[in-house]
């Protein structure tokens, strides 16, 4: 965890989470029999999203960066690739290579429930990734990323929708994610597995549901599956990630896909039988670090990092009456906005995107500049 100061305000940047990651240190005591005892009225059914977590259950990040760290912070070029290869094929498949990449472990803990207006900025290279929490009931996140020099645009909007189900939450991840690769003159829609957190029999976390991805211009389509272990955490298809690449004029399949998120997924074409990697998580996204304030003037008071920063701290040093105290601070003056915007009969509008409700219903968000700027906070 890297601790910088701006104008006295504590800025928190944290590890993403990456392959390899066991650190317990933010965990508190007995952390199981307190999940237990946190659903313990809740009926089974239940939508969780207005549930306010106490800091015991929070791991100490917003979910803005938890979006962001999953696009910026990588170990290799997964993006620029999609942009580099010659045949339209060959880009679909690193786009669907890029798409898993996507796909990060994570751990028995809840990133914190970003406030109306929060922003997360960063850069690694030539990307640039600026992220606003767009809407509060219901929770929505807009992102928007781009790279000029190889003439990349990136835009998700995204509303997580947790439900408890008695021994497990599972939470539907809504909204877009399109990525187009301009120089190319084409557009990529895909969306995001289920996160599934099973509390009883045995905990575990894994991602689960379908995940489409299409390319609008050339009419490819990739249909992938991913699976999480048995009921009762056996059977060793964890993190299992399973489908086909075909053509959508033809319906015939060019590929069969298969593999495991956190490990390798291949590729194998029906008519030679040749099989070929096209993802190894080792290479992407193991031993990720931190990222860096390289510009603390240009931090803006909504960013993520300041704004859950003291709270981030607190969790960090177990100091757990400080982080309750800390976080009914930020969440009270939220509160206090929005009564006044209510007093004075006003709308909150978003500064860097334009919100609307799409024909198939959800959310969709348009970004209000061509271009994110280069950022103060940085990805090794």
């Amino acid at each position: 965890m890297v601790s910088q100061s701006n104008d006295e305000i504590k800025v928190i940047l944290t590890k993403p989470f990456s392959l390899g990651d066991t650190d317990a240190s933010y965990r508190a005591p007995n952390l199981l029999q307190r999940v237990l005892s946190l659903f313990k009225n809740i009926r089974p059914g239940s939508d969780l999203s207005h549930l306010q977590l106490p800091p015991l259950f929070n791991f100490p990040k917003s979910q803005l960066q938890c979006y962001g760290e999953s696009v910026y912070c990588t170990a290799s070029d997964l993006l620029g690739k999609c942009n580099r290869e010659q045949n339209p094929v060959d880009r679909f498949i690193s786009v669907v290579a890029w798409s898993i990449s996507t796909t990060r472990p994570t751990v028995l803990l809840s990133p914190y429930n970003p406030i109306l207006g929060e922003t997360h900025h960063a850069s690694r290279e030539n990307l640039n990734v600026l992220l606003e929490q767009v809407s509060h009931h219901p929770p929505v996140s807009a992102l928007h990323a781009t790279d000029e020099k190889d003439n990349i645009e990136m835009t998700w909007c995204q509303q997580p929708v947790p439900k408890f189900y008695g021994t497990s939450v599972e939470t539907q991840v809504l909204g877009k994610r399109q990525l187009k690769l301009l120089n190319h003159g084409e557009t990529y829609e895909m969306n995001c597995p289920h996160l599934l957190i099973r509390i009883l029999p045995v905990p575990d976390i894994d991602w689960v549901g379908s995940v489409n991805v299409r390319c609008l211009e050339t009419g490819l389509v990739a249909k992938l599956t991913y699976k999480s272990n048995s009921f009762l955490g056996l059977g060793g298809n964890g993190r299992l990630v399973k489908g086909k690449i075909l053509n959508s004029s033809s319906s015939k399949v060019l590929y069969e896909v298969e593999g495991h998120w956190d490990r390798t997924v291949t590729i194998k074409d029906p008519s030679n039988r040749k099989v070929k990697v096209i993802y190894d998580a080792n290479e992407v996204i193991s031993g990720l670090q931190a990222p860096i304030l390289s510009d603390p003037k240009n931090v803006k008071p909504t960013e993520s990092a300041l704004v859950w920063g003291e709270l981030s701290e607190a969790i960090k040093n177990k100091e757990w009456e400080k982080a309750r105290e800390v976080k009914k601070v930020v969440e009270e003056k939220q509160r206090k906005l929005a009564r006044e915007r209510e007093s004075r009969g006003e709308n909150w509008i978003p500064k860097h995107f334009v919100v609307f409700h799409s024909k198939e219903g959800g959310w969709e968000c348009s970004p209000i500049e061509k271009w994110v700027p280069s950022a103060p906070i940085v990805a090794p």
